[in-house]
């Protein structure tokens, strides 16, 4: 029965300990989302009042930010205003070829032209993250088949 009453202890010390740090979690989530509606609404006064002004958005420019310990790329949201040339060069070689290509274009054809062995498993996968990040920022559109093409 000691046995019994310890292991009964153990569950309902551990189960405390989870209560509080849900509790905790709770928090700092409900912390988290007031600060994202906080600055929701920040921007859209900014906008507001540089729409008034007319002021110009500042302009894209192809960025770098750390990541983890890590130099990353910013690739910046398609603009009217702003050309390819924001771009960092890699992608400015994709939205290219996908221009030239004429017509929807599919990972590994991409991939010839810079010289990647396409026939080597795993080679593909940084350009495909590469055309997905384009697609996400509105400058390539990908198919349901998952080839990609320029957005008009």
């Amino acid at each position: 029965m000691t046995e019994i009453n310890e292991i009964a202890e153990r569950v309902a010390a551990r189960r405390a300990e989870l209560d509080e740090e849900e509790k905790l979690l709770a928090e700092r989530h409900d912390a988290v989302r007031a600060e994202r509606e906080e600055l929701t609404v920040a921007m859209r006064v900014w906008e507001r009042i540089h729409a008034q002004l007319g002021v110009e958005k500042p302009s894209a420019q192809a960025k770098t930010a750390q990541v983890g310990g890590h130099g990353v790329l910013l690739v910046p949201y398609r603009a009217t205003s702003a050309g390819e040339d924001v771009l960092p060069p890699d992608y400015q070689r994709l939205m290219k070829i996908a221009r030239s290509a004429g017509g929807p274009v599919r990972v590994k054809d991409a991939g010839v032209e810079p010289g990647l062995e396409v026939e080597v498993k795993g080679r593909l996968e940084p350009l495909r993250g590469k055309l997905s990040k384009l697609a996400g920022r509105g400058g390539l559109r990908t198919l349901p088949d998952g080839r990609s093409r320029i957005t008009p």
